[in-house]
């Protein structure tokens, strides 16, 4: 016991500054929203060609990429030059149409419902739901109760039974052998519950989308309220939306 009360103490304060009074340290290899300049027909066929998951939208006459979809491999950009992966890590949205990265200024939307902020804002109990997904984003979910980010210091906490949780978190493109477990979450979480789709398979099945054997994500089967993009996201993408979905101040941008 003494050599552990020792070791804690030499090893001092171990949680980061973000979100508090810094950005995040990232990464060099970290993927974050995309930033699309002008391109030529034969760059965007190139680009379509490649994308794994069909990523590649042009609604309105203008070309995105949907990063509800995107799994940030790059590829992409490897074979145009008009398209890069910034360091924007602040990739949460409260719709799916915010999820369109266009190349146009950009800032991280926050919740017109306020009813979560009233209710929540100063704490939150989530309940996560593993729905066939490959381990991943349910880890990346997990670092954010370890020391270094230690997301119980803002209230936000992870619930062992529905009953006592506040929003239900998914991970995974919603598998059929999933589907009634998370059905069942869901009902029996106490009214109202917020529901967090976290990860592109979560959003829209990611690389599984159009398998049989799975649901192409939980849109359309229960209403989202906050997409967290990214394959998986980095735990700071996932910690800075739920803060924001909570009304709470969120991360400082990337420089």
């Amino acid at each position: 016991m003494w050599k552990a009360l020792k070791s804690r103490l030499f090893q001092g304060h171990r949680t980061g500054k973000f979100p508090v009074s810094a950005p995040p340290s990232l990464p060099p290899r970290f993927a974050g929203r995309p930033e699309i300049s002008q391109l030529s027909n034969s760059e965007l066929e190139a680009c379509m060609e490649i994308c794994p998951v069909g990523a590649f939208t042009t609604a309105d006459d203008k070309v995105a990429i949907d990063t509800g979809k995107c799994i940030f491999c790059k590829k992409c950009a490897r074979v145009c030059r008009s398209i890069k992966f910034g360091k924007e890590y602040r990739l949460a949205a409260m719709k799916r149409e915010d999820l369109l990265a266009d190349g146009s200024a950009y800032t991280p939307p926050h919740p017109e419902d306020r009813q979560l902020a009233e209710i929540c804002g100063r704490s939150l109990k989530i309940r996560q739901v593993s729905a066939g997904g490959c381990a991943a984003c349910e880890l990346d979910f997990n670092v954010l109760n370890t020391l270094a980010w230690d997301m119980g210091r803002f209230g936000i906490q992870v619930v062992a039974s529905p009953r006592h949780a506040d929003c239900i978190l998914v991970t995974g493109p919603v598998s059929k052998n999933m589907l009634l477990a998370l059905k069942k979450s869901y009902e029996a979480a106490p009214r109202p519950v917020w529901v967090i789709a976290c990860g592109t398979c979560a959003i829209s099945g990611g690389i599984y989308a159009g398998s049989p054997e799975c649901c192409n994500g939980v849109e359309g089967i229960l209403d989202v309220d906050l997409y967290v993009p990214g394959c998986p996201p980095h735990p700071a993408t996932l910690l800075e939306g739920i803060m924001r979905l909570m009304g709470k101040k969120s991360g400082p941008e990337v420089k």
